[in-house]
């Protein structure tokens, strides 16, 4: 308790952080509710009512199918959220096993690791993730495993660094000199203690796997029409810059406000977990 304690002062002391988490927090709270929140149906077409401004009735107004906006970034947030967090996941979970036995049992086993690790560095993250999505096919599955696949290397080099560290450290030769396995050692008494960078890491993370699956979306090799996600919101609103300028720019600030919050939050942890970031 006292670490955790001790964690949220050194947040409470960054004004940016505490804001980028209420930021979070906010967008956590209106996915989960968004059935709740929501005014409309998301998917509800009104020909009749397209392209309208905002307006008292639709508060972000109308798209091309006469489908509420406001309604729509709000589902939106379900799906935007669930690919970023997805995708991490699968990208910390890969990572962190490769990182674990490369930087543990080193020569030989790290070299091959490392190998593959830069052969995914070489790729830009888009390009690397449109290779992949072009292979499995436009999905909204596919983009979550080509985000993820992007993030693995990421986390393998900083998992990597940090365990070949630790088990430099007196108390991993005791446990080594107890007959712990390596499985053990690596996974029980090295993890847990290495966590600091890989939670920094994710919730950066986190926001670049948002970005660049709305960016996906935005190419048309993400979500697919109707879905209300916010790349695919801002690629159809761009057809309505001169007329409808909202449709293009209620998803363009749903997408930057939440990577800007999470960046914010991300600082914050850094300097609050790392110890020598600490003032």
């Amino acid at each position: 308790m006292e670490r955790w304690s001790s964690f949220y002062k050194q947040i409470q002391k960054n004004k940016m952080a505490m804001i980028g988490g209420y930021i979070i927090l906010f967008y956590i709270i209106v996915a989960i509710f968004a059935p709740l929140i929501a005014p409309y149906d998301p998917l509800e077409m009104n020909l009749l009512n397209k392209l309208q401004p905002p307006s008292l009735e639709n508060w972000m107004g109308t798209d091309d199918k006469g489908r509420d906006v406001l309604s729509r970034l709000i589902y939106g947030s379900q799906l935007s959220l669930t690919v970023g967090v997805v995708s991490v996941a699968i990208g910390a979970f890969v990572g962190i096993i490769l990182g674990l036995v490369s930087g543990y049992y080193g020569k030989m086993v790290d070299t091959v690791i490392m190998r593959f690790i830069d052969v995914l560095l070489a790729f830009p993250g888009i390009l690397l993730a449109l290779a992949i999505i072009s292979a499995l096919g436009p999905d909204l599955i596919n983009v979550m495993i080509a985000v993820g696949v992007f993030s693995i290397p990421t986390f393998a080099r900083i998992v990597r660094g940090s365990t070949l560290s630790t088990k430099k450290m007196e108390y991993v030769d005791a446990i080594r000199a107890l007959g712990a396995t390596d499985f053990k050692i690596m996974f029980v008494h090295i993890l847990p203690n290495i966590m600091s960078p890989i939670i920094v890491q994710g919730t950066l993370r986190l926001a670049t796997a948002i970005l660049t699956a709305a960016g996906l979306s935005f190419l048309g090799m993400g979500a697919q029409p109707p879905s209300p996600e916010w790349g695919a919101m801002l690629s159809s609103g761009r057809n309505f810059l001169w007329n409808a300028p909202h449709l293009a720019t209620f998803p363009g600030l749903a997408i930057a406000i939440i990577v800007m919050g999470l960046n914010m939050f991300g600082d914050g942890l850094r300097d609050a977990l790392d110890p020598r970031m600490k003032r």
